[in-house]
């Protein structure tokens, strides 16, 4: 393990204009430099480096990050990889450390277990090109299905020998431990017998998101009533089936370029695709669709379009997923393949323009492939057709967007055939419920209506609107709680706030200034200062603002914690501490997108954040504890109502309100702005 010290002496010998700019072209731009972005198709650069706080940014994909960062996502290569990278590009000697006794173990442990994994690829493939049994089988079975010599290499295919303990004993003979074996999965160990988990079978490996081998996925190739025609390898302490997708080490390029995921069932059907021409294709690992697997996809893009076979209980079986995909804010379309064809046979068949062009012509949005696959069950049967359209509409009530379920209901009712006011109410119900699940008992009893924001102003949405037969419209009611919600947001949502205070201490920490009101009546008098890490920590702590965004949230625990411990703050240093998920926010904050020109050598003076500092720094505080005032108000606002309903006494709220509404009109005079009552 690389010593500190070391990774100190890479982090300060890596400028980052210099290795950046072995892979980019770099032009000035002011005090910073500007390329196109080598991890997106762009043609306009947006990609920003930044020579004095050592960092880069893309303001078109959003990817962030210092030297290290850079090497390690163009490279492909892991952290400690990197350093070794820029040591040897800097000539310096890297000086490892000793790890504890319990670092060491698990480290060792993993490695082990992916040592194991790695002999057992190389075993199955070097089996199936350079054995007898492994060409006669493995190999022409793969020839067979139409697969070049290219793609069987690429993607690594092997054969595992039809003996009880091939695998085993060859790994054995070259020094690997029996327990490692057993832990992948690849040595099953019963009864004082060991034999092996995979034989006799064509040998697909499944790889991390790095391309590190972790697990197998295995079929048979003769007919045997007893045995499952896929076995894979059970889960591991480097494999879990849920967090894993097939081909996804070879996909993610290309799903980044294309901006789209095609999700395919079987590992064949990825090799295929891939040997047409379609890269950014994955398989769910022989598993159902799992949340944590879309959430992988959507490190890389919000659309996933499905490929399903023309097997129509197949697709019924793993519908599911959809929902799924939905919930998590994605995109998705579906491609349904002839009856008879899966993305395997049918690629085969047709060029790869065609195949292509089938994919575009044929994908449809989830409520028309839903629609066209179920509708002919419900022919005739009017309870079907109702326990369709509601299959339906509850799939509508999974997607977040108000405005994709808008758009997707008029859809559905057009071809249901069936008013679009019923579906709304049935939509309805289903939103209000699941609000009332999340709220408890008190949200099942108030309707979204008259739960809405009213805010300072006493804003009351009212009583909803009726119709002639005096029953509620519901999309009157629908679009007036969606504009109550953004209300809510805008009006309530700190987020900015916490934004603009996290961009002033990561630029200005260590700065002084002096707080209005505070200085000395006499000119000699030493004026006194403040840092500014020091005075926005202390308000925060001293109200007890809490921030909402968990990012920001997370970048000023390490603000707190420097203060604390009464350390200087550098940026570079500072950033580099923090963990990968907060790192890219904290860059972005430090890096400006567009500069002003250099305007002081044409005898303009341009006034930044920096030159009027105190000002900067009070208005974030302030405008902080106004949300924050706001959102005290709104719940007592809310508790009033309820008692007023309830016919309970509310004087001593009301006086609380009307010392809290003062408190804000006096920060709004701080700030120059004015409050009505």
């Amino acid at each position: 393990m690389i010593n500190q010290e070391t990774k100190e002496k890479i982090l300060e010998a890596a400028r980052i204009e210099e290795v950046i700019g072995e892979f980019v072209v770099l032009r000035k731009r002011g005090s910073n430099l500007l390329g196109v972005c080598p991890f997106h198709n762009e043609r306009t650069p947006s990609f920003t480096v930044s020579p004095a706080k050592g960092f880069f940014k893309c303001f078109g994909c959003g990817k962030a990050g210092d030297s290290v960062t850079f090497i390690m996502e163009h490279e492909h290569l892991s952290f400690p990889e990197a350093l070794r990278y820029l040591a040897n590009k800097y000539n310096i000697e890297i000086a490892e450390e000793a790890p504890s006794a319990e670092m060491i173990e698990a480290q060792s442990n993993r490695e082990s277990l992916f040592a194991m994994t790695e002999f057992a690829k190389n075993f199955f493939r070097d089996y199936l090109w350079n054995n007898e049994e492994g060409i006669a089988i493995g190999l022409s079975y793969f020839r067979e299905r139409g697969f070049t010599d290219e793609i069987i290499r690429r993607f690594e295919l092997g054969f595992a020998p039809d003996k009880w303990d091939g695998l085993t004993k060859a790994a054995l003979d070259n020094g690997f431990k029996l327990e490692f074996l057993e832990k992948t999965g690849l040595t099953i160990i019963n009864e004082q017998k060991q034999y092996d988990r995979f034989r006799g079978r064509v040998v697909f490996p499944i790889s991390s998101l790095t391309g590190r081998v972790i697990a197998f996925g295995a079929r048979i190739l003769k007919t045997d009533p007893k045995s499952p025609k896929y076995l894979n390898s059970p889960e591991t302490e480097i494999y879990h089936k849920s967090r894993s997708l097939y081909g996804i080490s070879l996909a993610k390029k290309d799903i980044i370029a294309k901006d789209v995921c095609y999700l395919v069932e079987g590992y064949t059907d990825v090799v295929s695709l891939h040997q047409a021409g379609i890269e950014n294709v994955v398989a769910s690992s022989g598993t159902s669709l799992t949340v944590e697997q879309i959430r992988l996809i959507g490190r890389y893009t919000k659309n996933i379009t499905v490929l399903y076979d023309g097997d129509a209980a197949g697709i019924k079986a793993s519908i599911r997923g959809i929902d799924l995909i939905l919930e998590e804010g994605m995109n998705v379309r579906v491609v349904l393949f002839p009856q008879g064809e899966d993305p395997d046979s049918f690629s085969r068949k047709v060029s790869t323009v065609e195949l292509l062009e089938f994919l575009e012509k044929s994908a449809v949005d989830f409520i028309t492939f839903k629609t066209k696959l179920l509708l002919s069950e419900t022919a005739g049967d009017p309870i079907k057709k109702a326990g369709l359209i509601r299959d339906i509409v509850d799939t509508i009530a999974k997607v977040p967007d108000a405005i994709g379920r808008a758009a997707y209901l008029r859809q559905t009712s057009t071809l249901m055939e069936m008013s679009e006011t019923v579906l709304l109410t049935e939509l309805n119900k289903i939103l209000r419920g699941k609000a009332a699940k999340q709220q408890g008992s008190q949200g099942s009893q108030s309707s979204p209506s008259s739960q809405g924001y009213q805010g300072a102003q006493g804003f009351d949405p009212g009583p909803p609107e009726l119709g002639p037969d005096g029953e509620e419209i519901i999309l009157n009611d629908i679009e007036k709680q969606a504009q109550e919600d953004e209300i809510i947001h805008d009006e309530l949502n700190t987020s900015n706030q916490e934004e603009e205070l996290i961009r002033i201490l990561l630029n200005y920490a260590d700065l002084d200034f002096v707080i209005p009101g505070t200085e000395p009546e006499h000119p000699s008098a030493p004026i006194p200062t403040v840092k500014v890490k020091n005075f926005i920590i202390g308000e925060i702590s001293e109200d007890g603002i809490h921030f909402s965004n968990e990012l920001y949230a997370g970048i000023l625990a390490e603000f707190s914690t420097l203060v604390e411990q009464q350390q200087q703050y550098e940026a570079q240093s500072f950033v580099q501490g923090l963990e990968e998920t907060l790192k890219a926010t904290a860059i972005s904050l430090l890096t400006t997108r567009y500069e002003l020109a250099n305007w002081e050598e044409k005898g303009i003076v341009v006034k930044t954040d920096k030159d009027h500092l105190d000002k900067t720094v009070i208005d974030a505080i302030v405008y902080i504890k106004k949300k924050q005032l706001d959102k005290f108000l709104y719940e007592l606002q809310r508790e009033i109502k309820e008692r007023v309903v309830e016919n309970i006494e509310v004087d001593d709220l009301l006086e609380k309100y009307n010392r809290f509404l003062q408190i804000k009109i006096e920060l709004n005079k701080m700030t120059n702005t004015v409050i009505q009552k």
